[in-house]
């Protein structure tokens, strides 16, 4: 899921949903939106996958709002980003053991990616999404640098700043997976400035932690406890985090 509802122009629902959000509160978010219109049932169905990924649970609850979502989609893009929440969530799935549903996420995304033309909004989050499948289920590394690559020309060309968020820090942890600890630094840095930047705090201390891997001491030691402090603040959320506020081998899987 993509998109933020901090900019000048952005209704009072989109913010109020976007403020629940970033700190970690989905299912408060989800419930602000009415259920009268294709584009809201898919921002629902986003949440409720999303949270998912950040906190291993509440995964009937996202199949019920991808149904939802999927029944009601009616043009090629709707349904295309419905494909693209269900791949999402059989990644997610697959990625904190719960099942093996690596096969049905590859699906999924291949029918997104059947119906989100090229150059659409919800392409490069598309993009986005096969490089993580790429990275953390084919392990195939080189594969999932070219979707983070495109997912990172979509997100620029359509203004997304927190998908570019994501793109800087997947192609960073790439980079130090390489040995390449300049780029991967700078990548981490940006990531993080643009995460502090929009409010997204749920966001925040994964990105402070990943910076941390590229510092020396005393610095990569300030930043975990920044991150482990923002961790504790959202109740140990995203919980994938704990592995990694001790320092971690180089390249370990991120969501």
């Amino acid at each position: 899921m993509s998109g933020n509802g901090t900019t000048a122009d952005d209704d009072p629902l989109q913010t109020a949903v976007w403020r629940l959000r970033s700190r970690a509160c989905w299912a408060d978010a989800a419930a602000l939106l009415p259920s009268d219109t294709p584009a809201y049932t898919l921002q629902r169905a986003g949440l409720m996958v999303e949270r998912c990924l950040y906190t291993e649970r509440g995964w009937e609850e996202a199949e019920d709002a991808l149904r939802t979502a999927e029944a009601v989609a009616r043009s090629d893009e709707e349904r295309g980003a419905a494909a693209c929440e269900r791949g999402q969530l059989a990644y997610a799935a697959t990625l904190h053991g719960v099942r093996d549903r690596a096969d049905e996420a590859r699906a999924a995304l291949g029918r997104a990616a059947a119906l989100i033309p090229p150059g659409a909004p919800g392409r490069a989050l598309l993009d986005f999404r096969r490089g993580l499948l790429a990275e953390n289920l084919t392990r195939s590394p080189q594969a999932a640098r070219a979707a983070y690559r495109r997912a990172h020309a979509g997100a620029t060309a359509h203004a997304d700043p927190l998908l570019l968020s994501f793109t800087w820090r997947h192609l960073a942890g790439l980079a130090l997976r390489d040995g390449e600890l300049s780029e991967a630094r700078h990548g981490f840095a940006e990531s993080l400035r643009i995460r502090e930047e929009l409010g997204y705090l749920v966001g925040t201390a994964p990105a402070l932690a990943s910076l941390a891997d590229t510092e020396s001491e005393p610095e990569a030691s300030r930043l975990r406890e920044e991150a482990g402090r923002l961790f504790r603040l959202l109740g140990g959320v995203p919980t994938w985090l704990a592995r990694q506020l001790t320092p971690p081998s180089p390249g370990a899987a991120t969501a």
